[in-house]
């Protein structure tokens, strides 16, 4: 199979961020749900820049805001100025191990919690939950296992034998 044949992952991957982001979790568990499309995004952006960049951004973001019902372009500016700080910074992350670049991108997804917040507040919302800010945290820890599953499907690397 060649590259050419995968062309399908991009965007299965961001459906399934999203579906996953649809998933229901209990209420307690609810607050700390990585955002799971922020991570697929990233991956993109990274490792795919000619395909992904400002615009996929944007683009997954107006079709989360209308599946999760939230403002229209609330996601997209949060994941457009995700993927600006990660284009300008590309050159540097990619070299970095998963391991690694899992703290900068738990230092992106903090930084989207900040904007999230800010949003609330000169919306007038309630405020984001407490517990919401450790979500950043669970996403950081879930970097590696999505950056390589992405990258074995993206390469052709996940069949056996």
């Amino acid at each position: 199979m060649s590259r050419r044949d995968r062309s399908w992952l991009l965007p299965a991957s961001v459906l399934l961020a999203i579906v996953l982001g649809l998933l229901p979790l209990p209420a307690l568990l609810q607050p700390l749900r990585p955002y799971w499309l922020a991570l697929v995004v990233a991956y993109w952006v990274i490792e795919r820049p000619d395909r992904a960049g400002l615009g996929l951004a944007f683009a997954c973001g107006l079709l989360a805001d209308l599946a999760f019902g939230s403002l229209m372009g609330e996601q997209a500016l949060r994941l457009v100025v995700m993927a600006f700080i990660l284009q300008r910074f590309r050159a540097r992350l990619r070299f970095f191990p998963p391991w690694q670049q899992a703290l900068s991108i738990g230092g992106l997804l903090l930084n989207d919690r900040i904007i999230d917040a800010i949003l609330n507040i000169a919306l007038g919302l309630p405020p984001v939950p407490r517990l919401a800010w450790l979500a950043p945290v669970v996403a950081m820890l879930l970097w590696p296992p999505v950056f390589w599953l992405l990258d074995a499907m993206r390469l052709g690397n996940w069949r056996r034998g």
